[in-house]
């Protein structure tokens, strides 16, 4: 008995390093590219799910069951680094939930936000309110807001 928990023990912190390294290499290789997404900064989480790579969400689930609880600091280092703000609260705390590593949490919700269309309803009025205030802005001064046709 001691002797099958044991390799079963064995076996898992041998997965938890390799998805350590995966995690470590596959973020130092998509590091610049994701960098360069432009997410809004106002944009909730669904809204920045809707702008990241599935491989950064697969990468963040790998890295938070390499780590285990430790992955909540590192995560949060990295999605501020990135400038993922949206994610970096949601990361922590399932980070910091016990036995929910295995769950490729980010992964699904990735998944749930583009095949269920999740919007953050908060970030839309800010637009759609941005977008109207110009609107009213450029009315106001006389410029117009419809383009002109040739006659």
């Amino acid at each position: 008995m001691l002797e099958h928990l044991g390799s079963v023990v064995t076996g898992l912190l041998i997965a938890m390093m390799v998805a350590l390294t995966i995690a470590s290499v596959g973020l130092a290789l998509i590091w610049r590219s994701v960098k360069r997404l432009n997410v809004p900064a106002k944009a909730g989480f669904f809204a920045t799910m809707h702008h990241v790579p599935l491989l950064l969400m697969v990468l963040l689930d790998l890295l938070d069951f390499g780590l285990d609880i430790f992955a909540a600091p590192v995560s949060w280092v990295i999605l501020d680094r990135l400038g993922l703000r949206a994610l970096r609260n949601k990361a922590a705390l399932e980070a910091l939930l016990p036995f929910t590593q295995t769950v490729p949490t980010f992964s699904l919700a990735w998944l749930a936000a583009r095949l269920l269309n999740l919007r953050d309803d908060r970030f839309t009025q800010i637009i759609e309110g941005e977008a109207m205030e110009t609107l009213r802005r450029m009315e106001e001064g006389g410029k117009s807001v419809l383009p002109q046709v040739p006659a």
